[in-house]
């Protein structure tokens, strides 16, 4: 699908004005109740749907099916996200009037990297066409790792990138409010809310290697794969603070995450194959059954668990 310069102009002035709107109405740190969360939840879903009822009603049925399943995609694989983000909450104890602040720069970011990653990535799929196979077969194994090796997490302060920046930038092991960068005894130093920026970043940047993959098998149309990213991304806080007292029923959810990214893999080789690509129908029926099965079999599992406390120290926390 060609779009012209100013389409993409006018969608990303949009998403820039809606994450004005959320920084300013947040702009006090105040603690995100499970009611509002849910409200900017069903905002920024509908602003989702909506994008793609504008695509249906400007390029047809089967560009806005493509959207559709792409966004299904991305946010399902998102709940994965809430998971590592509460834990990484929890390891450095963060303030729950802070949380939000740090996925809100999270959310910027995650939007730049994963536009250079589907640029990238898009055009070596279109160059290159045994990339699909590795692709592919990357798809294939991250869906196996998640479904068989979830539990095995690495804890956020042994994270690569975490390490290089505690070792190149000067780090006070304390917060300071919701300051990224203080001065202390007359030194400007990062802040541990830094740190756990940068954790966050650093762990969004392997989900947006498997979501871009993923999506990439569907469609490599840029404006499509970025569009449905964007606009899963954006809900993204919203859907941590709805379900950050639910996660632990999710018990079995990993399991149906782990079948949509071997489904990616499967259908993006079959795409460079007699077989071709799946039709858009077939693969939106995939995702939706999917995550339904996943979300149901998980809560009728735990039914009487009852929800989980939030799995944040909301005080003030300090790691050495």
């Amino acid at each position: 699908m060609a779009v012209s310069w100013w389409v993409w102009a006018a969608v990303m002035v949009g998403v820039a004005a809606m994450l004005a709107v959320d920084l300013y109405l947040h702009r006090d740190n105040h603690v995100i109740e499970f009611r509002e969360a849910l409200t900017w939840s069903g905002i920024w879903i509908a602003a989702g749907l909506l994008f793609g009822v504008l695509l249906w009603a400007w390029q047809g049925g089967d560009v806005a099916g493509t959207y559709y399943a792409g966004y299904l995609i991305e946010k399902a694989l998102s709940v994965d996200n809430v998971f590592v983000f509460a834990l990484i909450f929890t390891y450095f104890a963060v303030p729950a009037a802070y949380q939000h602040k740090v996925l809100f720069w999270g959310v910027i970011g995650a939007l730049v990297f994963r536009l250079v990653f589907i640029f990238v990535g898009a055009e070596l799929l279109e160059t290159f066409f045994w990339t699909a196979y590795v692709f592919g077969a990357f798809l294939i194994y991250t869906g196996y790792t998640m479904a068989f090796r979830h539990s095995e997490q690495t804890p956020p302060d042994r994270n690569p990138v975490v390490r290089l920046v505690r070792r190149l930038v000067p780090t006070d092991p304390a917060y300071h409010g919701d300051r990224f960068f203080a001065r202390v005894n007359g030194r400007r130093v990062a802040t541990l809310l830094f740190v756990v920026l940068v954790a966050v970043e650093a762990t969004d940047l392997i989900f947006a290697i498997d979501s871009v993959a993923a999506i990439l098998a569907i469609t490599t149309d840029t404006f499509i794969v970025w569009t449905a990213n964007a606009f899963a991304i954006l809900g993204l806080r919203s859907l941590y603070f709805c379900l950050a007292g639910l996660l632990r029923r999710f018990v079995y959810l990993h399991y149906g995450l782990a079948l949509l990214l071997a489904f990616a893999g499967v259908k993006l080789i079959l795409s460079e194959t007699p077989v071709g690509k799946l039709p858009i129908p077939v693969t939106l029926g995939v995702i939706v059954v999917t995550i339904t099965v996943s979300i149901v079999w998980s809560l009728r599992s735990t039914r009487g668990a009852g929800r989980s406390p939030a799995p944040v120290d909301e005080r003030p926390g300090r790691v050495g």
